[in-house]
């Protein structure tokens, strides 16, 4: 029936874009809803090359197509051959001015970010008791750190009990003394992560006294929870690494940091050894008793040189003593008077070396080797 009715064939729906899927086949899958219904749809990549723009979530449309039964799944879709974009929806339209309003106001500024504490005891846990978001959370959670503890709020993160739920978790956690707080859910359409763009929740999360990561949908998914939060995540799984300390890592740098620290510790004690004996050997050249033993040989050694400066010197005034004595031997009057000759004294006691020093009757002094006679003149001869 739907395959054969001409109207069915041929038709153009106006909606919002929802749980829009960048196929990698090429081929687009979404959500056409509005404020009464909504039916899936599909565009094959055969005709997506006449898209002359990128489809996003709350993106308002005119789909044109036919509509098809999908065999498989027993429901009905349109399977679009053009899309023609004809505004913004009402979601994206509300998420635009909320985010505009807090920013202003200045909740998303960075000095407003706390730092995410290294070492984590306690995690506060705000999402559904179920599914992969919590079992991602603490699965990476206690592979990173086997001892840290996980306070669970399991809180309503979709539809429109989700705002006061998370709320009452923020509230809840920050008053047990947890050490940071992991608020998020798991991916889905704009419609199911709206609880996240609440005022409220913003506000929450903004005031809240503990740091807060927000980890809601997947990488492609922006909340304004994401904005405000002081550390967004792309996934709760990422947002578990970012939270959690790695132990063994953390260990493996210890160890690393550790044995840095002994190569630096020896090496500081080998220069100071090396410094300890420079410093024994300059204080042992400085070291009064040294210097005192230095002056001590310096003066034996200097005694020794004077000692043999004086022999030397007295062998030369013997040997010029002996040569003078020599000389004056020869020069000796009492040499010359053994010799037979006299030396004869006037009567002034001068030697006589002429007559004409002496007179008749003269007494004269006659020095002989063994003593002197008396004589006097009795007569003198010139000759």
């Amino acid at each position: 029936m739907f395959g054969s009715d001409y109207l069915l064939s041929n038709l153009s729906v106006k909606g919002e874009i929802s749980n829009l899927k960048y196929h990698s086949s090429g081929h687009i899958y979404f959500t056409l809803k509005d404020e009464k219904g909504a039916i899936k749809g599909v565009m094959f990549s055969s005709y997506r090359q006449g898209l002359k723009f990128t489809l996003k979530e709350g993106m308002q449309v005119t789909v044109t197509g036919s509509v098809e039964v999908y065999e498989r799944d027993g429901t009905y879709q349109i399977y679009a051959r053009s899309i023609k974009e004809e505004g913004v929806g009402n979601l994206f339209e509300q998420f635009e001015k909320l985010k505009e309003k807090l920013e202003d106001l200045g909740m998303f500024d960075p000095s407003y970010k706390r730092p995410i504490p290294k070492f984590v005891k306690k995690l506060g846990v705000i999402t559904a008791p179920t599914g992969a978001a919590v079992r991602d959370i603490i699965d990476v959670s206690k592979r990173r750190n086997p001892g840290i503890e996980i306070i669970l709020y399991p809180a309503i993160v979709q539809g429109d009990d989700a705002p006061a739920s998370i709320i009452a978790g923020l509230k809840a956690l920050s008053e047990f003394g947890v050490d940071v707080i992991i608020c998020g859910r798991g991916g889905g359409s704009m419609e199911d992560l709206w609880g996240f763009n609440d005022e409220g929740v913003a506000e929450a999360i903004f005031n809240c006294t503990v740091p807060v990561i927000s980890a809601v949908g997947h990488e492609t998914d922006f909340t304004i929870a994401d904005f405000v939060a002081d550390l967004r995540a792309p996934t709760p799984s990422a947002a578990a690494e970012l939270a959690v300390c790695d132990m063994a890592t953390l260990a493996a740098d210890l160890r690393n940091k550790k044995e840095i620290l002994n190569r630096d510790i020896r090496r500081r004690i080998n220069n100071l050894r090396k410094d300890s004996a420079h410093y024994a050997e300059r204080l042992s050249l400085l070291n009064p008793e040294a210097r005192l033993k230095k002056r001590k040989e310096n003066l034996l050694l200097l005694r020794d040189a004077l000692n043999r400066a004086m022999e030397s010197i007295l062998r030369d005034r013997k040997h010029s003593m002996a040569l003078y004595a020599e000389r004056l031997h020869g020069l000796s009057p009492l040499l010359k008077l053994s010799g037979g000759y006299s030396y004869v004294e006037g009567p002034r006691g001068g030697a006589v070396k002429s007559v004409k020093d002496v007179s008749v009757n003269d007494s004269l002094k006659i020095n002989v080797t063994d003593g002197y006679i008396t004589a006097v003149v009795k007569d003198k001869q010139e000759a």
